[in-house]
């Protein structure tokens, strides 16, 4: 507890987490909220799923762009009014679904809902990358929020079905209107925390193509290919656990079941962020994702709701801990002035996924049952294996060199921040240092010439 309590008494660090759990609280409502609503006033639930999907991919492309937007022009400047049009819009879907309008006008609003959502939770551990100086930190900070993720996922679709059964079909709709535009109010009017825009850097030593295509910085697809895969597992199992729990005639328990992975993946999450880890950060990522692998086969062997929830658990504490590697390996891999859309990438490869593993998995259960489920779930877990075993050497090259050049930590570069050194203790401390990305410098004194980024001085002890 004594890490979670270091970064949450930074100066601003506890108000603008809390503030981002509050803005992407309505993401973990709106699939489910869009399927009780659509399905109790149309009667359709493939009208629902299709809203749903729209939704979804809708989202997935728009975050892409507007990170890319943010990292140029700041958050504020950018997610402020791209989230009050993203609640217009699903207020709008709300109203339209509520008068009965033709199906397909719902489609407009809910992709223009989908592309202007945002990812808050990328913004946050940007503001994280910003605030603190020590790599220890940072993985105790991501951590924290891939835990608070867990948190909504295990709070958020219970909060809809019981708004949504119990107050009105569409209430599960309008929460996260009201989560939203509160969580953004709160989140981008604290601009002592956010980052700084910086200028995007020439790299003569590369081709101009790669960094025009963050995907096309070594390392960078590889880990969000292994999150997309994620995400399929998590999109495959949501699906495979609901027709097991059917078929065993106890639907009910379905719900008990996926609350068993998402508590066991915020415990490991939370465990995992406390503990103080020297091993290589790319290392660690192979480790996690060939224990995820295992944890998926481990679901084919589930033949009652009991053993379900073991190979749940298995599952759910090998994810967090991945998810967290991979966000540090983004923040390794890519520039500074780059690290929003990194990290929105990494939310975009779990959209997607969901939506790929959930669409295929239900393919195959038709045709299969339940045990095709699960075995579409390990064929995805077996997926994430491959690629990150293939792309192993060439991460593990990308995060240990030298990077210079902008991916260099900025030594005394002012910022709202250091402009307030006087706050405190800690921020004098963080003021002696530098200030912004993901490439932070060991502290040095004013006076000493700044040394080498801790990534490039102490290869072999990573972030996390």
């Amino acid at each position: 507890m004594r890490a979670y309590r270091e970064i949450l008494t930074l100066p601003g660090a506890w108000q603008f987490s809390a503030a981002g759990l509050l803005a992407r609280s309505g993401g973990a409502m709106m699939g489910i909220g869009l399927v009780l609503m659509v399905s109790a006033l149309y009667g359709s639930y493939g009208l629902a799923g299709a809203l749903a999907a729209s939704n979804a991919v809708a989202w997935a492309v728009g975050t892409a762009a507007l990170s890319n937007l943010v990292d140029r022009y700041g958050q504020r400047r950018v997610m402020y009014p791209a989230t009050v049009v993203s609640a217009s819009a699903l207020a709008l879907l709300v109203v339209f679904a509520m008068l009965q309008l033709p199906a397909w006008t719902l489609f407009p609003a809910a992709v223009v809902s989908g592309a202007t959502g945002g990812a808050p939770g990328a913004l946050v551990r940007a503001r994280w990358n910003h605030v603190v100086t020590d790599p220890e930190q940072l993985h105790t900070a991501y951590s924290l929020e891939s835990t608070l993720d867990e948190v909504t996922f295990m709070i958020g679709p219970v909060l809809a079905t019981a708004l949504s059964t119990g107050v009105h079909p569409a209430a599960g709709l309008i929460a996260p209107v009201l989560f939203a535009l509160a969580g953004a109010q709160l989140l981008y009017s604290q601009r002592a925390t956010e980052p700084p825009v910086l200028p995007r850097a020439a790299h003569a030593d590369t081709p101009r193509l790669t960094h025009r295509v963050l995907l096309l910085v070594p390392g960078v697809a590889a880990v969000v290919a292994v999150n997309l895969l994620i995400g399929c597992v998590f999109g495959s199992i949501d699906v495979s656990v609901v027709a097991a729990a059917t078929q065993w005639e106890v639907r009910e328990a379905s719900g008990v079941v996926l609350a068993v992975f998402s508590l066991a993946s915020g415990a490991a999450g939370f465990y995992y962020g406390a503990r103080r880890l020297t091993s290589p950060l790319a290392r660690r990522f192979m480790v996690g994702v060939a224990a995820m692998c295992a944890a998926c086969l481990s679901l084919l062997i589930a033949q009652s709701v009991p053993l379900l929830c073991l190979a749940g658990l298995l599952v759910g504490v090998t994810v967090a801990p991945t998810l967290i590697n991979g966000n540090s390996l983004i923040a390794r891999l890519v520039s500074p002035d780059r690290l929003t859309e990194g990290l929105s990438w990494m939310g975009t490869g779990i959209g997607i996924g969901v939506a790929i593993g959930s669409s295929a998995s239900g393919q195959v259960i038709d045709h299969f049952g339940y045990h095709g489920g699960f075995a579409t779930v390990a064929v995805f877990g077996l997926l994430a294996l491959v690629i990150a075993l293939s792309g192993f050497a060439a991460l593990r090259r990308a995060v240990t060199r030298d990077h210079g050049g902008p991916r260099r930590a900025v030594v005394g570069r002012p910022t709202r921040l250091t402009q307030r050194a006087a706050a405190g203790p800690l921020l004098q401390r963080a003021a002696a240092g530098p200030a912004v990305g993901p490439r932070r410098a060991v502290d040095v004194q004013p006076t000493a010439p700044p040394r080498r980024a801790v990534g490039a001085q102490r290869a072999s002890s990573p972030r996390k």
